[in-house]
C-alpha cells in the first residue's frame, strides 16, 4: 500500500496549479494520499483499490477546482499496474498556510519578474500613433494565435482610459486575490488583467502620469504571471506616459506598431515607433490593419495603400536598421462581429486555429516575432 501511496504521490507532482503553474504537491495543495482494497463489486478481483486524496485549494470556491480534480483524476488513470478508484476531498488552505505560501511566492518572483536575470520571457508592445486602427484587436488576435500554437501567453490591457481586453477575450471575470496577490483571468488560453476587470466597462478612469505608471508597475509586480513564453502589452495610442513607463519598467520590450493604409494614419503611426530613438526598446515590424476589403474577388483599397511600407521605411531610416511590414490584415465585417462576440476571430469555437487567410496572417507574423531579432 506504501508503494502504491508514494507511487499515486509522486504523479501527482506532475499536476499543474493553472493558477500558480507549480505543482500542486511542491505548493501543499495535498495533503494526504491513502490507498484502501476496495469493498464493492470489484471486492473479489485481485489489484483493486480506493484512493483517498485530500486537496486543499488556495481560495475556497475556486472556480479552477474542477480542472485541478480533472487533473488528479487523469494522474491516477495513468498507474497501470493496479485499478484505481479515486475519491478526493476537497478543503481550502487556512489563512495561516495561505499567508506563508504567498510570501514563498513573492520571494521567488521578486518585484519585476520580466527583469529578473534568467527570464526568457518574449515581449512585444503593441503600438499606435492613434485610436481606431484595430491594436487592441491585433493584440487580442495575436495574442490568441501564440497560445494556440502552444506558447504560454500573458497579455497586459496597458491602456488604461481606453481598456477593451476584457470584452474582446469574452471576460468581466475580476482576478482572484490571494493576500495581496492577484492571479490573472484567463480567457481563450491567454492569461491577461486589465483594469476594466476592476473597474467596469461603464466607468470612466481619471488618472495622471504617476498613477498610470503605478498601475503598469502593480500589473507586472502584484500578479503571479508564472513564467510565460510570450507577453503581450496593448498599449494606449501616442507616445505618452505609460509608452515611456513600458520601456522603464520592461527595457528588452519589442515594440510592433500597427497602422492602416491611408498618410493621416500612418504618419501618425511612423511617431510611435520613433519612440524607440529616446528609451531603449526595438522596433519589430509594422502591421497594416484594413489594407483590404474583398467584393466580388476583387480587392478593394478603401483606405488608400501603402500606409504600412512607408511607416516601414521611415523607421528603417531614421533607426538605422530593417524595420520590416510584417502583415497586411484585411476589412472583413465577419472579424469585427466574431471578435464583438468575446471570441478572437483567429480561433473557432473551440478555441482551435481557424483554417483560412486570416488566421494564416496572424501564424505567420507570431512565427516571425518569435525568431530572434536580427541586430
Amino acid at each position: 500500500m506504501n508503494a502504491i501511496e508514494q507511487d499515486i504521490y509522486d504523479r501527482l507532482g506532475h499536476v499543474i496549479d493553472p493558477e500558480l503553474g507549480k505543482s500542486i504537491t511542491e505548493i501543499g495543495m495535498v495533503t494526504g494520499v491513502r490507498v484502501t482494497p476496495h469493498e464493492g463489486e470489484d471486492s473479489n478481483t485481485t489489484n483493486v483499490y480506493d484512493v483517498s486524496i485530500s486537496i486543499e485549494l488556495t481560495v475556497p470556491g475556486c472556480p479552477l477546482s474542477k480542472t485541478i480534480t480533472d487533473r488528479i483524476n487523469a494522474a491516477v488513470g495513468s498507474y497501470t499496474e493496479a485499478k484505481l478508484i479515486p475519491h478526493i476531498e476537497v478543503g481550502s488552505m487556512s489563512q495561516e498556510k495561505l499567508a506563508k505560501l504567498v510570501e514563498q511566492l513573492k520571494a521567488e518572483r521578486h518585484e519585476n519578474p520580466f527583469n529578473k536575470p534568467g527570464n526568457t520571457t518574449r515581449i512585444f508592445a503593441i503600438a499606435s500613433g492613434k485610436g481606431g486602427v484595430g491594436k487592441s484587436s491585433v493584440t487580442a488576435n495575436l495574442a490568441a494565435t501564440f497560445s494556440a500554437l502552444g506558447y504560454d501567453t500573458a497579455a497586459i490591457d496597458a491602456d488604461i482610459y481606453g481598456f477593451s481586453l476584457p470584452k474582446l477575450f469574452g471576460t468581466s471575470e475580476q482576478p482572484v486575490n490571494l493576500n495581496g496577490m492577484l492571479m490573472p483571468a484567463t480567457a481563450w488560453g491567454v492569461k491577461f488583467m486589465s483594469i476594466g476587470n476592476f473597474a467596469g466597462s461603464e466607468k470612466a478612469i481619471l488618472w495622471r502620469g504617476p498613477r498610470l505608471q503605478r498601475s503598469l508597475e502593480q500589473f507586472l509586480a502584484d500578479v503571479w504571471w508564472g513564467s510565460p513564453d510570450v507577453l503581450l502589452l496593448d498599449l494606449a495610442p501616442g507616445t505618452g506616459d505609460m509608452a515611456i513607463s513600458v520601456a522603464q519598467a520592461l527595457p528588452n520590450a519589442e515594440l510592433v506598431v500597427v497602422t492602416t493604409p491611408q498618410p493621416s494614419a500612418s504618419d501618425i503611426a511612423a511617431r510611435s515607433g520613433l519612440v524607440a530613438l529616446q528609451v531603449p526598446m526595438r522596433v519589430r515590424g509594422v502591421v497594416e490593419n484594413m489594407s483590404w476589403f474583398e467584393h466580388k474577388g476583387e480587392k478593394l483599397e478603401i483606405f488608400g495603400h501603402g500606409g504600412g511600407q512607408r511607416v516601414a521605411d521611415q523607421l528603417t531610416h531614421a533607426l538605422h536598421y530593417n524595420v520590416p511590414l510584417l502583415t497586411q490584415l484585411p476589412l472583413d465585417p465577419e472579424i469585427r462581429e466574431v471578435g464583438e462576440t468575446g471570441r478572437p476571430a483567429v480561433l473557432d469555437e473551440n478555441g482551435k486555429l481557424r483554417d483560412d487567410d486570416f488566421a494564416k496572417a496572424f501564424k505567420d507574423l507570431a512565427e516571425k516575432l518569435i525568431e530572434p531579432p536580427q541586430l
